[in-house]
């Protein structure tokens, strides 16, 4: 018989013992009155005379992670929401029965202890138990309990393990949900307003992606999970609301990297009478507020570089780009014969259907993006690659868009909005013949997004930045399974 199999016996038998002796294993009538960080906060600093005259009464639970049985007193750690607190646990205080109790408790058990704060020898805070109790039965023993649960693919598949031991990973995610607090709060306090739109769509658009589809059988209609919520936002522009952002789950039917997941979260926002200058500076101030907030400052370490927030940042044309960073003559790219045999020189292969503005954002991604360490806001993209932004009003081949990068990854896409309905159309059009040739990502028709331009968008701008791929950035994390709860993964075979 294999060990976990014999493990996993031996915590039923218990179980059933201590349920045969009128235990509740699952009971609901405990009830905390303080949380371990909140302990050690308040009373970290004090001595152990001046805990001895206080008499700090406090009731805490948690899962116990570890457990001393020295013939009559026991020392064990429990670990709560905030992190661990050492209880010490006397026959003589709980008195022979509960103490008893005590010592058939297993690791991974939830245990509640009320009792007094006191210092040990050590210096360690603890708290003298009065009443010791069952709170919750494990019957399975704790992953690896002694150094932490190290494999990749148990820590992603089972992430209430990987909380449960990884205290490091607890801080990972509270971090992330600071920083969605935070942008939340940054963009409230200057007017936006916070906004649901439908996650099941008719037309999938507000994005170059390939979707999820469903079929919804009361209409028997077919429905597509949303890429983006770009174009109801918009329509919310239209309908007089000047300042809207919604922070949102996207989904899209493409593969899994590093950089990747098909349902991911994205902050999208849009505000009346701006450009995407405007976007620009105001982006620049948010994530640096977001820095200070959660890191305490704008300079950091991601990946073994170091970044630095503080403004101003980088600006740079797509074009000078590829000269500048990416190393090309301008003569490589002046005309699309040229421009195309340097791809191939590369080892960047044209498809038949791409166009120059498809081309060079295909080279850019291959020599620039990976060196753009330090925040950069790259504009001035093709109209091929952007058919929802506003073209340029000096070079008509040009939109006024931007994305920033930072750590070699893209973290945000912004651009003024095409509010122009014949444009839009057109662009529309030209995307539909795309994907009739065999592009599954291009944007397909949406007429009643043109209807409501036709009614009158004032000019805008909008911006989306990717949650997953900036808390990445803030917790120096390499992998986007590492900042998102609950990744894709494949099913166990």
């Amino acid at each position: 018989m294999d060990k976990k199999r014999t493990l996993l016996e031996q915590r039923r038998s218990k179980a059933d013992g201590l349920r045969d002796q009128g235990l509740p294993l699952y009971g609901n009538t405990f009830r905390p009155t303080h949380l371990a960080g909140d302990l050690k906060e308040a009373h970290g600093s004090l001595t152990e005379e001046e805990l001895e005259g206080a008499g700090i009464g406090v009731t805490v639970a948690g899962r116990m992670m570890t457990a001393r049985h020295m013939g009559k007193v026991a020392f064990a750690h429990l670990r709560d929401s905030s992190g661990d607190i050492q209880v010490y646990v006397r026959k003589d205080r709980v008195g022979e029965a509960a103490f008893n109790l005590f010592k058939r408790y297993d690791i991974g058990d939830i245990v509640g202890v009320s009792g007094v704060l006191f210092r040990t020898r050590t210096g360690e805070l603890t708290v003298m138990a009065e009443e010791v109790e069952l709170v919750t039965k494990s019957l399975r023993p704790l992953p690896e309990k002694f150094h932490g649960l190290k494999d990749v693919e148990t820590r992603y598949r089972r992430r209430y393990l990987d909380l449960m031991v990884n205290l490091e990973v607890r801080e990972l995610f509270l971090k992330r949900i600071r920083i969605i607090q935070t942008v939340r709060d940054y963009l409230a306090a200057r007017g936006f307003l916070e906004v649901e739109t439908p996650m099941m769509q008719t037309i999938p658009g507000g994005a170059t992606a390939k979707p999820f589809a469903t079929h919804l059988k009361t209409l028997d209609m077919d429905l597509f999970l949303r890429i983006a919520p770009e174009l109801h936002l918009k329509r919310l522009l239209v309908g007089g609301f000047d300042r809207v952002f919604e922070i949102n789950r996207s989904f899209r039917n493409e593969g899994l990297s590093t950089k990747h997941n098909p349902e991911f979260t994205m902050l999208e926002f849009y505000m009346a009478y701006a450009d995407f200058h405007d976007l620009m500076a105001l982006t620049e101030d948010m994530i640096a507020r977001v820095a200070e907030e959660v890191l305490g400052g704008l300079r950091f370490t991601y990946q073994g570089d170091e970044i630095d927030l503080s403004p101003p940042w980088r600006r740079i044309r797509l074009k000078e780009s590829l000269v500048e960073v990416g190393g090309l003559d301008p003569k490589e790219f002046e005309e699309f014969g040229s421009l195309k045999r340097t791809a191939r020189r590369l080892g960047v292969d044209p498809e038949e259907m791409e166009g120059p503005g498809k081309l060079l954002e295909k080279l850019f991604k291959v020599l620039v993006e990976p060196k753009l360490i330090q925040p950069t806001f790259v504009h001035s993209y093709p109209v091929e690659v952007s058919p929802l932004a506003r073209r340029s009003e000096t070079d008509p081949d040009l939109v006024d868009r931007f994305e920033l990068f930072i750590g070699g990854r893209e973290l945000a896409n912004g651009f003024s909005e095409l509010n122009d309905p014949d444009d839009q159309r057109a662009r529309f059009e030209e995307q539909v013949r795309a994907k009739a040739a065999g592009d599954e990502e291009a944007h397909p028709m949406d007429e009643d997004y043109v209807l409501a331009l036709e009614y009158g968008m004032p000019p805008a701008a909008g911006e989306g930045v990717g949650i997953d791929r900036l808390a990445m950035l803030f917790t120096d994390s390499a992998s986007i399974r590492e900042v998102i709860l609950f990744p894709l993964m494949r099913p166990e075979a």
